[in-house]
């Protein structure tokens, strides 16, 4: 999240909650949803792929917030092949010689401000 293609690419007004981290009082749940987002790892650091996979995931959850009315993303775990692990600072990625891959699902609420 302080790389800065994220700082660049990710909507300031959105905001992200991972794993069991304090947020302002929700308004209204609006749903969970999942990403899962896969990269051409072939000839790359597996570091740079995964951060690529996990910032195309972060802007899919964001347009789904857009998409949806709500102005945060609260509970974001990994939920690489099916098997949901959360935490506050760390995320999943299978990389490998070809492709990387990061799968998150969360919850967008509308937080109050």
């Amino acid at each position: 999240m302080s790389a800065s293609d994220a700082r660049e690419k990710l909507d300031p007004e959105i905001k992200f909650f991972f794993g069991a981290q304090k947020t302002p009082k929700v308004v209204k749940r609006i749903g969970e949803w999942g990403t899962n987002k896969k990269t051409n790892a072939f000839g790359k650091d597996d570091k740079v792929a995964c951060e690529w996979a996990f910032l195309s995931a972060m802007l899919e959850l964001q347009e789904r917030v857009k998409k949806e009315g709500g102005n945060a993303v609260i509970n974001i775990k990994s939920n690489y092949r099916g098997k949901e692990t959360s935490s506050d600072e760390t995320y999943e990625c299978g990389a490998g010689a070809i492709m990387a891959g990061v799968a998150l699902k969360g919850t967008v609420v509308r937080l109050s401000r």
